[in-house]
């Protein structure tokens, strides 16, 4: 890429479980904002969510989106929460490229089906409810704010970067 743009991806949780050594090949630094968060606390979001309630949670969120988003250069995985703030969404379409990382409610059941890191579904009694419920509010945020959409269902993080470096020439935005 010639000049240094921002990257920001958005979607449920499971794409955000991949491996993301391969986004090297952008050139761009990555982030992550739970691992930022987990970075500046000292604790795990579990922990996080526990404490001070997903309130709290994400008023941390909001601030680590507004910061890191004002970077250049940059590779920033959000939770699959982010949306839910205006504000961060305003933030993430005004300073980079959003790439939607798609997938099915049956993926994310299978890819976080152990993760109990997860603090709205690890103790739900029925997970699928919860991200059924959770898809029909997030999916038209995710799909509000894209500029590019990836299905990551039966992809490895190589094809998915190759993907994203492909349209983001494609679109003319890289």
């Amino acid at each position: 890429m010639a000049e240094k743009r921002n990257i920001f991806l958005v979607g449920q949780w499971a794409p955000a479980k991949y491996d993301w050594s391969s986004i090297a090949e952008l050139h761009l630094d990555f982030y992550d904002s739970d691992t930022e968060i987990e970075r500046r606390t000292g604790a795990d979001i579990s922990w996080v969510f526990e404490l001070e309630g997903e309130e709290g949670f994400r008023a941390r969120e909001e601030k680590v989106i507004e910061e890191l988003t004002e970077h250049m250069g940059i590779v920033l995985a959000t939770g699959g929460g982010s949306v839910m703030s205006k504000e961060s969404r305003n933030r993430l379409s005004a300073r980079g490229v959003v790439v939607y990382l798609e997938t099915t409610i049956d993926k994310q059941l299978a890819r976080t089906q152990r993760d109990k890191r997860r603090p709205l579904i690890a103790e739900a009694d029925d997970p699928r409810k919860v991200l059924e419920d959770l898809a029909e509010v997030r999916n038209p945020l995710y799909e509000e704010i894209a500029d590019i959409v990836v299905r990551t269902d039966e992809q490895s993080a190589k094809v998915v970067v190759n993907e994203i470096i492909d349209k983001l020439g494609v679109n003319g935005l890289g």
